[in-house]
């Protein structure tokens, strides 16, 4: 059976501390970002991800923003795979000019 983590959009949201659920640096963090744009930059990135809608951050009731399920790959730690999503994502909005 498949083994997952799940990343929810908090992890990597700008404007929230260590205590509120961020768990990358300050300096990488996001902000407006959505589950949908976090599975598009696992994508980029060659991993499985779907959104799972109906999830919500135990901090964040009663505001749904969905979580997503990631598949784990052999070396990735859950931190790793979160900095580099966060990269990929100020790639991607760097070109398209949101940060």
């Amino acid at each position: 059976m498949p083994d997952y983590f799940y990343v929810y959009p908090a992890y990597i949201a700008r404007g929230r501390s260590r205590s509120e659920g961020r768990r990358i640096p300050e300096g990488l963090a996001l902000s407006e970002l959505t589950a949908e744009e976090i599975v598009q930059a696992a994508k980029r990135l060659g991993f499985r991800a779907e959104v799972e809608i109906e999830k919500q951050f135990p901090h964040d009731v009663p505001a749904y923003l969905g979580r997503v399920k990631v598949m784990k790959s052999s070396g990735m730690t859950k931190g790793k795979f979160l900095r580099a999503v966060a990269t990929e994502l100020s790639k991607q909005r760097a070109a398209g000019g949101k940060r």
